[in-house]
């Protein structure tokens, strides 16, 4: 029996463009349903519950598919032919479907024990629902052609009806159910890129890229363009913030200057002090002197201070659960981030990046349980006026779009390219501009982690090429790491 429907996770993935990853070696009818559900959370996240059924028919006929790939390996293995060889194909496929359809436990028996499996990802990107569905019976190059052969003839038919009229050869498996899916996706409005099939990494990858160019998505980027308008009306940052910011670019500035402008302010001359006396600095014994702290953090690192420090005065002072949960979050994801960037890829000029970054990442999440209900006030009122339901603002304070607000309101108050970066990318670090990839993939690991130690997400959907540079590839050595981070976390703390 497959896992019960997790709708937290789910909703958590589709929200934050994480790929959600389920896993089967025999396909049973249970799991076919369970599949069903999950894309019908993504869907109804997206607004778009009325596309269920012609996907879960795509969806389903895809697994099948790659099921019938899988059991293919094993028939064939078990009579001693080679698939590759067209005389030895030809013999195998006579009695493919009927040996094996008379007795299918036994065959999905030996596929299991040889280890192939079915995979299925869901993920959001941008505009786009991708659903993969992969196995690991790496497609031939002749299967490949006779399933693109099977969409050429797709082209053939006006309407579902004609294909479904017409007797097609099904035999490969891939034969009218492959036909029936792409006039299902041309109905829907979709050309016949939608779909794809491709071999990568040892295995077979069948590829649905659905926009979602809808109702909902077209809500979504006027609320979005609202909100950017309404930014404007968030204050600056404190006089002395922008006092210090200015000495900071002057290179003309005196250490003692700038220790004496910090301490006009005593919760930043605290906060100073509380950076120096860190864990991170690891001195031999306590920094109480103002110009001292000043010339432990250096100019970047005050500089960075301010940007954290001056972002908390502005959206950080309603005493709510939810507010303090967002920046603990952010705090540990800031811990996280520079543990990482300091003892994986030991890069010392990225750790006062990856730290504010790792701060700031949520400040969208953070803007919508502000100390600002005029803004929200506003945006409840634009919304009403324009007919976008309800939820759909719920689901932007719960999440939605929350790096490119964040993202937006960084540029607004001037933060330097990296921290609008990491903020803008920090679910999507392939996204982000090489010069800043690896501060912002730091910051995208260090949130992961921290979601994972929630138990919010799954190791399954970290993404790969981060791990890799990081050098982990495994989930032990992800979850060594995070007891590490979580117990020095809790000490600093």
């Amino acid at each position: 029996m497959p896992q019960a429907v997790d709708v937290d996770k789910i909703v958590h993935a589709a929200r934050n463009s994480i790929p959600l990853t389920i896993k089967t070696f025999t396909l049973p009818h249970e799991m076919e349903i369970y599949l069903e559900q999950v894309l019908e959370i993504f869907l109804k996240e997206l607004g778009q519950e009325s596309l269920k059924d012609p996907l879960a028919y795509c969806l389903r006929e895809l697994a099948v598919n790659a099921k019938k790939a899988n059991t293919k390996r094993v028939y064939f293995h078990d009579k001693g032919l080679n698939i590759l060889d067209d005389e030895q194909y030809r013999t195998g496929m006579e009695n493919f479907k009927i040996e094996t359809l008379d007795n299918i436990d036994h065959w999905l028996t030996l596929q299991k024990e040889a280890g192939y499996y079915i995979k299925v990802i869901y993920q959001v990107r941008g505009q786009n629902l991708n659903l993969f569905v992969c196995n690991n019976a790496e497609i031939t190059q002749k299967e490949q052609i006779r399933v693109y052969d099977r969409i050429a003839r797709s082209r053939a038919f006006a309407s579902l009806e004609e294909a479904l009229s017409t007797v097609l050869d099904d035999s490969e498996g891939a034969g009218l159910g492959i036909v029936i899916m792409v006039l299902m996706l041309k109905k829907l409005g979709l050309n016949e890129d939608a779909f794809d099939i491709d071999a990568k990494n040892g295995e077979t990858v069948a590829r649905l890229s659905i926009p979602m160019a809808n109702v909902k998505m077209e809500n979504m980027a006027t609320l979005s363009k609202r909100i950017v308008e309404e930014i404007n009306s968030l204050p600056n940052f404190p006089d002395n913030i922008v006092v210090l910011q200015q000495m900071l670019s002057d290179p003309d500035s005196e250490i003692q200057d700038l220790a004496r402008q910090v301490s006009t302010d005593p919760v930043l001359t605290a906060d100073l002090l509380k950076v120096v006396n860190s864990a991170q600095f690891m001195l031999p014994k306590k920094v109480n002197n103002i110009v001292e702290a000043v010339k432990m953090v250096g100019l970047r690192g005050l500089k960075n201070l301010l940007y954290s420090y001056g972002t908390q005065k502005i959206l950080g002072g309603k005493d709510d659960a939810k507010l303090k949960a967002l920046w603990n979050h952010s705090y540990k994801t800031a811990f996280y981030a520079y543990s990482l960037a300091k003892n994986f890829l030991r890069k010392k000029e990225i750790l006062d990046d990856v730290y504010v970054g790792g701060i700031l990442h949520d400040m969208g999440k953070i803007i919508f349980s502000s100390v600002h209900p005029q803004l929200i006030d506003k945006i409840v009122k634009f919304s009403k006026e324009k007919d976008i339901p309800q939820e759909l603002f719920e689901d932007m304070t719960a999440g939605l779009n929350h790096s490119q607000i964040g993202a937006l309101i960084a540029e607004k108050w001037n933060f330097p390219e990296s921290l609008v970066n990491s903020i803008r990318y920090h679910h999507e670090p392939q996204n982000a501009p090489k010069t800043n990839y690896d501060s912002v993939a730091t910051v995208y690991l260090a949130n992961m982690m921290c979601n994972y130690d929630d138990q919010l997400i799954g190791f399954d959907q970290f993404d790969a090429d981060t791990l890799g540079l990081f050098h982990l590839h495994n989930e032990d050595q992800v979850k060594k790491i995070i007891e590490k981070l979580s117990q020095a976390f809790s000490q600093e703390a």
